[in-house]
């Protein structure tokens, strides 16, 4: 009987080491975790579990690596697996073994989708392989065009147009007949400023894109909205007529086709909702094309749509916003 009670305190005494060490993880005490944890016995899985993870949150990735490698495809309990597969990513990441990386983020994808910490390292993981591509880039090919097409891509996100331009025309004086630079540099000079001489550069260069790819819709497009801004409606028409037969899913040029043809607006205006169903102004639009048509229960569904997309978003965001003294969308 002392035998059977001294198993017992032990197994208490285990399974209260390992309650403390999972707790002490839970409140981000990693160290403590570690510490405790060491001490419960090999043979409680759970706490070799979050060891595991304690080592790898405390800088043991070497030494947890088998073992987060075994949880993350053998633990019967899904939330535990889940932990563990993060915990490999964020080794691999922080080793640079991406080759490691991008196999667990794929199995962590299928099985959690839609997690937000799963999706947080895809986002790390795309961004670090952004940040070693661009830097490889520009220490091994530093006079190439690429680079300068780069760095015209990385100064309009910053919004400074003028110089992206800038960079657009130094790749194009190397590689004048590479696609996409001509769209890139006429799309930097109409987001730097609509003055009549960048609108008369931009088509230039549209239409030098198209020059080299007669294909290419959205050039066809921004031609088109070019000559609208100029009020030469009838000459756009046929570069968004043309936008539209090259796409077929590209329904910014429906969308304007449909104010220049009021009497076959409604089937325009259909097929660009159905593209882009979350479009208010293409809802609005064919609401007023229903409305006088006379489709009035048409109308009223539209309507119903239109309303529901157009209202203040609710939830946490909302919320952040309102923390901020932002304002939701109105």
């Amino acid at each position: 009987m002392r035998g059977i009670s001294l198993l017992v305190i032990a197994a208490t005494l285990a399974a209260q080491t390992t309650a403390d060490g999972v707790a002490a993880f839970g409140r981000g005490h990693y160290t403590e975790a570690r510490a405790i944890l060491e001490k419960a016995p090999a043979s409680d899985a759970t706490a070799q579990t979050f060891l595991a993870l304690s080592r790898a949150a405390t800088g043991g990735c070497d030494a947890a690596r088998n073992d987060l490698t075994d949880q993350f495809a053998h633990n019967p309990d899904a939330a535990q697996r889940r932990l563990a597969g993060i915990a490999l990513v964020q080794c691999g990441l922080a080793q640079n073994r991406m080759a490691e990386v991008w196999p667990a983020l794929d199995q962590l994808q299928k099985a959690y989708p839609g997690d937000a910490d799963v999706l947080y390292e895809v986002a790390k993981a795309h961004r670090k392989g952004w940040d070693d591509a661009v830097f490889q880039l520009y220490q091994k090919s530093p006079g190439s065009f690429r680079v300068n097409q780069l760095s015209g891509e990385i100064l309009e996100t910053e919004g400074r147009y003028a110089d992206a331009a800038a960079e657009y025309r130094k790749a194009i004086e190397k590689n004048p007949a590479a696609l996409n630079l001509h769209f890139r540099l006429g799309r930097s000079l109409l987001l730097q400023s609509h003055e009549a001489a960048n609108l008369k550069e931009a088509q230039k260069e549209f239409e030098a894109e198209l020059a080299l790819n007669p294909s290419d819709a959205v050039a066809e497009f921004e031609i088109g909205k070019i000559l609208q801004g100029e009020q030469k409606a009838a000459a756009a028409v046929p570069h968004f007529e043309k936008a539209a037969a090259l796409d077929p899913n590209f329904a910014e040029p429906l969308l304007e086709l449909a104010k220049t043809k009021p009497a076959g607006a409604i089937p325009l205006l259909e097929r660009a909702v159905k593209l882009q169903p979350d479009n208010q102004s293409a809802h609005y639009a064919l609401m007023l094309a229903y409305r006088n048509a006379g489709r009035t229960a048409d109308a009223q569904r539209e309507k119903a749509i239109f309303d529901k997309l157009n209202r203040p978003p609710e939830g946490e965001f909302t919320d952040f916003l309102k923390k901020l003294g932002e304002k939701p969308k109105q």
